[in-house]
């Protein structure tokens, strides 16, 4: 990836996973309108595409420092927990 391309794919990265999801969910909404046309279609995909990446990376990083946190082992969500009572 030479200096051009990896500024751009910096500058296209979304600020946070919430960002990431909002997006993703504009896209969707625009994609199932059907309205696009075939270029902006392919390009709004290749956009989502890298979206659902990002927020996967993301998901699997904060899983990973939960499990760090809980010594190796994911615990369950509080609520479920109180459930099991």
């Amino acid at each position: 990836m030479n200096a051009t391309t990896r500024k751009q794919a910096q500058a296209s990265q979304p600020a946070s996973y919430e960002q990431a999801a909002a997006e993703l969910e504009q896209l969707v909404q625009q994609l199932e309108s059907g309205q696009m046309s075939l270029d902006d279609t392919l390009k709004a995909y290749a956009r989502g595409s890298e979206l659902l990446r990002f927020c996967r990376e993301r998901l699997q990083a904060v899983e990973q420092q939960v499990r760090i946190l809980d010594g190796g082992e994911l615990q369950p969500y509080a609520n479920e927990r109180a459930g099991d009572d």
